[in-house]
């Protein structure tokens, strides 16, 4: 009695605790009581059930997820371990030797866009001797809910998230926020959420675009994009190319835009750009003083050239084509684009976060500038 009564309570907490998991009162996955639930309990400081959390951990009877709270190990101390040690064993493990696992949530990649954002981050955790586990959403809000479960159950320590498209984000995002757990947006941010995001200053590229175009005497420029569906990076290239007519003076024809939806992920098939690609050719052939092409999306341009070329017409000679993000092709680019800085994007995204668990601020919105690359697919205007 005399022993039992000279313990520090952090110690007491800690075995009854412990001893609840190993009665199985709390389950692998469950959520234990707080620091704060903890001092309330036993009416002791947070810094006395924190050391005994912290015993918990250090025990592997928990695990503690910062901006979430601590849970029971998927195979807590003292219960059978599985034959290959796994889950929480090397979540501990990784957390002993101070290595972190950041989560990348992102709706596809390729050459043209993506690969460089993924080549900046993991050069960034490796860098900081992190590691990078990444799950695509294919731009589906359900597998982007999906994904944000999954790797936070997998236990990382922060995410980076390029959203999907769509008008509302998601709740997994806004209990993100809420708990304060460590993420940065990428590509995008998003209406209402208090989180901070690196993208590209759209708005300013797509100015720049179009004045390569008025440069060269186009004045018939036809916007190509997705329908917008409250996507800041879309909707923020609209106004771009609207803001650079007015600096020209030029009247912006709205009855020259079109909107193509193949290039969406839940529209994505051959039968689809095959439609949107005579939807284009329609549209030259209704105005025929069209004489350049501003594609908010690389695989728009694809679309795009294939509906010119099917016509007869040449570009650049009858129709100039700029894009954004263009992938080089046997040494060369094939549009005139807007490059954005990819890899700059995905170093800040994955540093930001780790700031964000060392409880640094960090902006709520870093816009960087792409680049104008001149290539073949832009040329002077043809009188019409």
């Amino acid at each position: 009695m005399s022993n039992e009564s000279s313990k520090p309570m952090y110690e007491k907490i800690f075995e009854a605790l412990r001893d609840e998991i190993l009665e199985r009162k709390y389950e692998p996955g469950d959520r234990v009581p707080s620091e704060k639930e903890l001092g309330d309990m036993y009416n002791v400081s947070r810094i006395t059930s924190k050391k005994a959390l912290e015993l918990m951990a250090s025990e592997g009877y928990i695990v503690r997820q910062p901006g979430r709270g601590s849970f029971v190990a998927d195979q807590p101390a003292g219960t059978a371990k599985p034959a290959s040690g796994g889950g929480a064993q090397q979540q501990l493990a990784r957390r002993a030797d101070g290595r972190l696992l950041i989560g990348l949530v992102i709706t596809d990649f390729a050459d043209s866009y993506g690969n460089g954002l993924i080549y900046g981050m993991e050069e960034a955790s490796r860098q900081h001797n992190s590691y990078l586990v990444l799950r695509r959403t294919f731009g589906m809000p359900a597998y982007e809910e999906e994904a944000i479960k999954g790797l936070l159950e997998l236990g990382v320590d922060g995410l980076i998230i390029f959203p999907a498209q769509g008008e509302y984000f998601n709740a997994e995002i806004l209990k993100l926020v809420i708990n304060q757990f460590p993420f940065v947006l990428v590509d995008r941010h998003l209406k209402g959420i208090s989180a901070g995001s690196i993208a590209t200053d759209n708005a300013g590229a797509a100015k720049e675009g179009a004045n390569h175009l008025f440069e060269l005497g186009h004045k018939s420029i036809a916007f190509l994009t997705p329908p917008p569906v409250d996507t800041t990076a879309i909707e923020e290239r609209i106004e771009g190319f609207i803001q650079a007519h007015a600096e020209k003076g030029v009247v912006v024809d709205r009855d020259i835009w079109l909107e193509l939806t193949s290039t969406l992920p839940k529209a994505n098939t051959e039968e689809n750009r095959e439609q949107d690609i005579r939807r284009v050719m329609a549209h030259l052939e209704r105005h025929p003083h069209i004489t350049a092409l501003f594609a908010t999306e690389y695989n728009i341009a694809q679309l795009a050239v294939q509906a010119v070329q099917r016509l007869g017409r040449d570009v650049p000679e009858d129709i100039s084509i700029v894009c954004f993000d263009c992938p080089e092709v046997n040494g060369k680019f094939p549009f005139t684009h807007l490059r954005q800085n990819q890899t700059e994007m995905g170093r800040l995204a994955f540093e930001n976060v780790l700031n964000l668990r060392e409880g640094q601020s960090v902006p709520s919105k870093i816009l960087l500038d792409a680049s104008l690359i001149i290539s073949e697919s832009t040329g002077p205007a043809k009188s019409v």
